[in-house]
């Protein structure tokens, strides 16, 4: 009817409205064709794709995965890459279980450059002080792809990122093609615990994302990861990622005093033989990493541990990040291992998404962060091979000042929140902003008046006898 209006009024012919409107669709289909080959794939795929139906635990749905990437013939690629199936991986697991690899200083020259050498650490002692040193160099992929998270980002773009960034160094992605899993890197997003697969779903405005970088470089596996707020994210996730990566600095700082003790208390037997049948056992890492996260109300997932890493992606030994765990093994130098604790909310338990096979979710649905390092032990210590450098994209509490809390709720607190000071990865003495840990209570929006906080101080004192809030 609007048709026939306008040719009347304007005396224009249909002719005339069938030229414009094929022109338009052209130059609609022109303007595609000018896209990238990956966006235009994602854009067709999305078009076709219908998520899955299944028992969601969260608020996350998965999208389109884009075709597996090709890796250039020059590459020096592991057993897998063809086929899917870890040979070497599987024999070893058949032929020796449970032993676990020494390697030799050789070996160890090819991880470090795996690893792209992360931090050596000296320690030096006098009586019970130590001082740290640390000579930083780059680990680039991780860094490349924490550089591009941001609102609006598929996880698929981040991927497309680590393919390349390994393609240019040399080196082959380790997940791609490991029993099937079709990306160069996980991205679990917000209640996905671990490996996610990265799929054409934007990032939004609050979101957390965990980035698992592995790369496998003459014939070495390397291994870390690392979580990542996305624009504007509530505290409470805030402090999760905090604490995720404050656990996993606590086991490395116990891990790297392990001969020092024994050194400084040899001359007492009692103590020699505790250190040593119960420091030395690996096992202890998880219960370093399990009370220090429940102090904050958090859980450790159970499920999935740290791995030992070398000549294969996974290997002896297994390092649980929980407490009364039963892991086998003791720490000695020329052992190459990860520790990547995954930290909940709630519950630790997980659930598979049976579709995919790959991305596990936490069972209540609410939120998990992961750290995670490749760690040598040394004969005076142990070398973090993976850690941060000045030039890696910084995490949220190096980016915003700890949030001032307010003095009654100080008093009132059961245990303080770790530290927001990005120089201090192993004091764990001041809390960044608490008012949102608990999802029942929250902070009023501006600080109180004079009067109110004399109102409250004295409502503090006739309560002093109150049961203590926890975080």
């Amino acid at each position: 009817m609007l048709t026939e209006v306008l040719i009347v009024k304007k005396q224009l012919s249909e002719e005339y409205f069938e030229e414009k409107f094929f022109f338009l669709v052209q130059h609609q289909h022109q303007q595609q064709q000018q896209l990238p080959p990956e966006q235009q794939e994602r854009i067709e795929g999305l078009k076709r794709y219908k998520p899955p139906e299944f028992a969601y635990t969260g608020t996350l749905r998965p999208s389109y995965i884009t075709p597996v990437k090709a890796v250039p013939d020059s590459i020096d690629k592991p057993d897998y890459a063809s086929g899917g199936v870890p040979l070497s991986e599987n024999r070893f697991h058949r032929t020796t279980p449970n032993k676990i690899p020494i390697y030799t200083p050789q070996d160890i020259e090819g991880i470090r450059l795996a690893c792209k050498l992360g931090m050596f650490i000296n320690y030096k002692t006098t009586t019970l002080s130590f001082f740290f040193f640390w000579e930083k160099k780059s680990r680039e992929v991780l860094d490349i792809a924490a550089s591009v998270v941001r609102p609006g980002i598929t996880t698929d773009e981040i991927d497309v990122a680590v393919h390349e960034a390994c393609i240019e160094r040399g080196c082959y992605p380790s997940p791609l093609n490991y029993n099937g899993f079709l990306k160069s890197c996980c991205t679990s997003v917000n209640e996905v615990v671990c490996h996610g697969i990265p799929d054409c779903r934007p990032l939004e405005d609050g979101d957390i994302v965990n980035v698992d970088i592995s790369v496998y470089k003459d014939g070495y596996h390397a291994d870390l990861n690392e979580t990542f707020t996305v624009g504007r994210v509530e505290q409470k996730y805030k402090d999760l990622i905090k604490v995720a990566h404050d656990s996993l600095a606590e086991a490395i700082k116990h891990g790297s005093f392990l001969l020092i003790y024994l050194f400084i208390f040899f001359i007492y037997l009692f103590v020699y033989l505790f250190i040593y049948y119960y420091y030395y056992q690996l096992l202890y890492l998880g219960e370093i990493i399990d009370n220090y996260v429940s102090k904050y109300g958090f859980t450790p997932n159970r499920t999935y541990c740290g791995h030992g890493i070398g000549m294969m992606f996974h290997c002896p030994p297994n390092i649980p990040h929980y407490k009364k765990n039963k892991a086998i093994g003791k720490a000695k130098p020329g052992m190459v291992f990860t520790i990547e604790p995954m930290i909940n909310i709630g519950q630790w338990k997980d659930k598979i998404w049976t579709f995919d096979h790959w991305t596990v979710v936490t069972v209540d649905g609410q939120r998990s962060a992961q750290f995670e390092h490749t760690l040598l032990v040394t004969e005076d210590g142990c070398e973090v091979l993976t850690a941060r450098t000045s030039s890696s994209p910084p995490l949220w509490w190096e980016l915003e000042p700890p949030a001032p809390t307010n003095s009654v709720e100080e008093k009132t607190m059961d245990v303080d929140l770790p530290n927001t000071d990005a120089q201090n990865n192993a004091s764990l003495s001041s809390r960044p902003a608490s008012d949102s840990q608990s999802e029942a209570k929250t902070a009023p929006d501006s600080e109180p008046n004079n009067t109110e906080q004399t109102q409250k101080n004295s409502n503090a004192n006739n309560n002093k006898n109150k049961k203590k809030r926890k975080p």
